[in-house]
């Protein structure tokens, strides 16, 4: 598996530890928010060199137009939310969110985009047809990499620059109305999306 070299940061070496959470919202439209804390999570690369060595890393691949399958660009696992393997401070990480968003995270999974040619694609989270206003939180470890969101069936796209250590959380009717994606770029260091997800409304 060729993963692009990683360049540590200032704050991602050390004992992983939370920051007090507060969140800086920018309102969407009327339904929908994102909110997006930098640097939430001190020893970003200490936990993402933990992660990378520790998860059952896999490929899936997807039916696009004309039926033919084809890997997804990049690589996923999952890991028990409150399991005894799972990361203490991922643990506590998602104690702290659900108590300050009220509701209760029960899953837990991981993507890792290796290099810059690896990308999520313009989507919404399925679970929005299960869950009325379901929440998705994201720390992001590793290499800054743009996080986009635009408005379902298109649109103007705001953008984020995703760094090592940073929260962002999208609520609302953020996954009915609108849509996110990690686009290609020409060049990054491997990354690890940690994402926060809950099945009771």
């Amino acid at each position: 598996m060729f993963v692009a070299p990683m360049q540590g940061s200032l704050f991602g070496s050390g004992e992983p530890a939370l920051d007090v959470l507060r969140p800086d919202r920018v309102d969407l439209d009327q339904r929908s928010w994102i909110d997006h804390q930098p640097v939430w999570l001190a020893g970003a690369d200490t936990l993402f060199s933990a992660l990378f060595d520790c998860c059952e890393w896999r490929q899936r691949t997807h039916i696009p137009m004309y039926e033919r399958l084809v890997d997804e660009p990049r690589l996923v696992a999952s890991a028990p939310i409150d399991g005894p393997d799972t990361p203490a401070v991922l643990i506590d990480a998602g104690r702290r969110l659900g108590g300050h968003y009220g509701v209760e995270f029960d899953s837990l999974s991981f993507n890792l985009y290796r290099t810059g040619a690896d990308s999520v694609a313009w989507h919404g989270d399925r679970h929005r047809h299960t869950v009325r206003h379901p929440l998705v939180a994201i720390i992001s470890l590793g290499a800054p990499r743009p996080f986009a969101v635009r408005p379902r069936g298109g649109g103007a796209a705001r953008q984020w620059a995703a760094g090592g250590g940073d929260l962002l959380v999208m609520g609302g009717a953020c996954q009915h109305d609108w849509e996110h994606a990690v686009p290609k770029v020409a060049h990054a260091g491997p990354r690890i999306s940690v994402m926060f997800r809950h099945g009771v409304p």
